[in-house]
């Protein structure tokens, strides 16, 4: 078997500072992302755990844990009293967060939204879980430091997909529940300073002018900003129609 791979490299150059992805089909029939690093590559599955593996028969760590969660709950009434998540435990929860990380970052770069909600998502549900159950605070803020990043990521991806079939007012409402999910983390953890300076927030809010921008007005605001232009104008009989057709129109209109 050779194992040299410096014909890929070859002739895919890496380049600094940008995210170089592709998807193909595998030998295995499955799709996978390559990711160009400077000392090669990175590979992961398209879906399911990236590395492919199965821990202890699971398809992911984190449903061991759950399914040990449930395990607890079935032995112990309902409670989850005693259900502890140790250091070792966190650890490994979190190393497996970063692959998911590294595949909605390429999935990110791919235009995949779909996959970048699926992964990201998941990522939010193994950080509420750890943060819940680990053994104290410092540990579960291993994991949920990570947060504004995901929830701006997350947010990006699920604006993209409502911006692609142009409605513009479900995107906004999005990114305005992005940036508030962010401000009330720094808030819950006693960190309100850091709202101002929090590059994640200050990405989605020029993300929201942005989008705001160039949302299409409704008749409604069309006529409204004809109304004011009127009047500014001193264009009074023109204000007058103008305020017929305002009048005139429907609530939802």
């Amino acid at each position: 078997m050779n194992f040299d791979i410096s014909h890929l490299l070859e002739q895919w150059d890496y380049q600094p500072g940008q995210v170089v992805v592709r998807k193909f089909t595998g030998k295995d029939g499955l799709e996978k992302i390559q990711l160009r690093v400077d000392l090669g590559l990175l590979q992961f599955n398209a879906s399911g755990r990236p590395d492919g593996k199965r821990p202890l028969g699971h398809s992911s760590l984190f449903e061991f844990y759950q399914a040990r969660f449930y395990k607890h709950l079935a032995d112990h009434g309902g409670s989850d009293e005693g259900f502890v998540l140790k250091a070792e435990d966190c650890s490994k929860l979190q190393m497996e967060a970063v692959q998911y990380h590294h595949r909605y970052i390429c999935l990110l770069q791919l235009e995949d939204y779909a996959g970048v909600i699926r992964d990201t998502e998941r990522n939010l549900t193994v950080f509420d879980f750890v943060t819940k159950h680990a053994e104290n605070s410092e540990l579960a803020w291993t994991v949920q430091q990570f947060r504004p990043q995901l929830l701006m990521i997350h947010t990006r991806a699920r604006a993209t997909e409502s911006l692609r079939v142009n409605d513009f007012s479900t995107a906004l409402e999005q990114i305005d529940e992005g940036i508030n999910k962010i401000r009330d983390f720094y808030r819950e953890h006693g960190r309100g300073d850091l709202v101002e300076q929090s590059g994640e927030l200050n990405s989605l809010k020029a993300w929201y002018d942005e989008v705001a921008a160039k949302r299409p007005l409704s008749r409604r605001e069309k006529l409204e900003k004809a109304l004011h232009e009127a009047v500014t104008n001193e264009e009074y009989e023109k204000a007058a129609q103008v305020r017929d057709a305002l009048k005139n129109l429907k609530p939802t209109e």
